[in-house]
């Protein structure tokens, strides 16, 4: 590459990265405004869980479409789509006047977010070599927990300085849709068009459909055929509850179970995600040097443990809050040693199929573990949720040892970070 199409890979993963950051913020807008939303609106908690578990649905449902559209047409084509569907369902969220508005913003949003990660892995894929891919998705995922540590801190931010939540929300819709506009017009203006495009040989013509479907079919019987993969799907969907479990309801038991005010409860989620984000390097590294056991194993005895301890709510309040800033680095530390294991069991020509129903199991946590929570908070309160996250930690960690068993001697490739 030459001219204006110099140093591609570089720009195409600034650009992917900064999307990564805008896309999680809007998948974390409703935590740090729960209190409100109780309060301004009347909501409860099982219906605060089923505006999330909605969001985590859709999400969840239009994963392998917008996989085909971004594989066969245009990966900025879902790019946009995700930049406008998420800043509108941003904006919807801010007005939200009841639950059924709630929920609909929630649909919206959730058109939005679902698309940025098949646009982001091929965009990554087609620029990068075997050599940086692994770094490039290690920033891919950094810059992604810090734009779940960013709502939070926004919230709390605005609360301290007398501004209604609601402009909180309006305030991350407007930079999403300013930095959505900007990416799209440098991905047109300064990269090469081969990034943003798939081959035009892998479009389909409607002569090859039937083809198409069989292999599709195929492809479906190779994937319930591999136990490692399922197993490591239901592992990380066990993982992803605890994580959405620990994100969405860490500002709630420190309000709730320990009496901390709400601004410095946001704060404190916000720096448990930023420990978190810069976590996951040291996971990679310990990944890489020793192996995916081990790393995966005690980042779920320590979820059992640090969330056990803090379901009690009879701990200082000091101590809970330095139990939180290390809880969310007992998740995101083992995420390279999830997307190692996903490496080992995956061939060439799987990569993508397996990586598809992974992240299925990644959404349909998050569509499932907030409305369960929330059942859970309602009905029990806030110390039983924290059990219950803990108890999701047990059945990782039993998943963790299968999954060991079925690798049984397989050298372990070089891990990446994903969602």
């Amino acid at each position: 590459m030459s001219g204006r199409f110099a140093s591609t890979s570089t720009r195409v993963v600034a650009l992917v990265g900064g999307s990564h950051f805008v896309h999680h913020t809007y998948f974390m807008l409703l935590p740090p405004i729960f209190l409100p939303l109780r309060t301004d609106l009347g909501l409860t908690d099982p219906q605060l869980g089923l505006a999330l578990g909605t969001l985590g649905l859709v999400v969840t449902a239009l994963q392998l479409p917008y996989g085909h559209l971004s594989d066969t047409y245009s990966r900025t084509l879902v790019l946009a789509m995700s930049f406008v569907f998420g800043a509108t369902g941003a904006v919807l969220t801010a007005i939200a006047w009841d639950f059924q508005s709630l929920v609909f913003a929630q649909v919206i949003l959730g058109i939005g977010i679902a698309g940025h990660h098949p646009a982001h892995y091929p965009l990554i894929s087609a620029a990068t070599t075997a050599a940086t891919r692994g770094r490039a998705y290690s920033v891919h995922g950094f810059t992604g927990t810090l734009g779940l540590a960013t709502p939070p801190a926004t919230v709390a931010l605005f609360a301290t300085m007398g501004l209604d939540w609601r402009l909180a929300i309006w305030a991350i819709a407007i930079v999403g849709a300013v930095y959505g506009a900007a990416c799209l017009l440098a991905f047109r203006w300064f990269v090469d068009p081969g990034v943003t495009r798939p081959p035009t040989r892998d479009r389909p013509a409607r002569a090859e459909l039937s083809p198409r479907r069989q292999r599709l079919l195929a492809g479906l019987r190779s994937l319930v055929s591999a136990r490692p993969i399922l197993v490591l799907t239901v592992l990380w969907f066990a993982s992803s509850m605890a994580a959405w479990g620990v994100r969405q309801y860490t500002g709630t038991l420190l309000t709730d179970g320990y009496g901390v005010g709400a601004a410095a409860a946001n704060l404190s989620v916000s720096a448990m995600l930023v420990i978190g984000a810069v976590l996951i390097f040291a996971g990679g590294w310990l990944t890489d040097r020793h192996s995916p056991g081990p790393v995966l194993l005690g980042g779920y005895a320590a979820l059992v443990l640090v969330a056990g301890v803090l379901a009690l709510s009879t701990i200082p309040t000091i101590v809970a809050i330095a139990l939180v800033l290390v809880l969310g680095a007992t998740v995101d530390g083992s995420r390279p040693a999830r997307a190692a294991l996903a490496d080992r069991f995956s061939s060439s020509d799987s990569v993508g199929k397996n990586f598809g129903l992974l992240t299925i199991g990644v959404s349909g946590g998050s569509a499932v573990a907030p409305p369960l929570l929330g059942m859970v908070v309602d009905g029990w309160g806030i110390g039983w949720a924290f059990a219950a996250i803990a108890g999701f930690g047990v059945l990782a960690g039993l998943l963790t040892v299968v999954v060991l068993s079925l690798a049984g001697g397989r050298a372990s490739p070089s891990a990446t970070v994903a969602d």
